[in-house]
């Protein structure tokens, strides 16, 4: 359970990054509160795309993986967090991705801000 909460702490932080340097990634609220809640949620439904879509996405394009040496990992990062931009439309959360270049740059800032907090924050492991 600690495990989850650093990971979704890591990924609030990561998104508010990227909504904060892309131009094309809003996140959006009433006042402070109602934002800091909505990027919680937006977080929350990032990892719940992660564990859920994000396996299958890369096990039907393992081949595109081996042919680009791994940069395609890029472009499914991108489409995750664009997919997550589209479901938090279908809940009412104010979190939008306009394109697949803000998906790509925010998922680029997304994966390394990610990877900083994580090396940062104790996992409990």
């Amino acid at each position: 359970m600690k495990n989850f909460t650093f990971q979704t702490v890591a990924n609030a932080v990561a998104i508010a990054v990227a909504a904060w340097l892309v131009g094309g990634i809003e996140l959006t609220g009433d006042d402070t509160w109602d934002t800091v809640l909505t990027l919680v949620l937006v977080a929350l439904l990032f990892g719940l795309v992660n564990w859920l879509v994000k396996p299958v996405v890369g096990l039907l394009s393992l081949p595109l993986f081996i042919l680009t040496l791994g940069l395609f990992t890029l472009v499914v990062n991108a489409l995750m967090l664009w997919l997550t931009s589209w479901l938090s439309d279908q809940a009412g959360l104010t979190f939008h991705v306009d394109g697949f270049w803000a998906a790509f740059w925010g998922a680029l800032i997304v994966s390394v801000v990610s990877w900083a907090v994580n090396v940062v924050l104790p996992d409990g492991d």
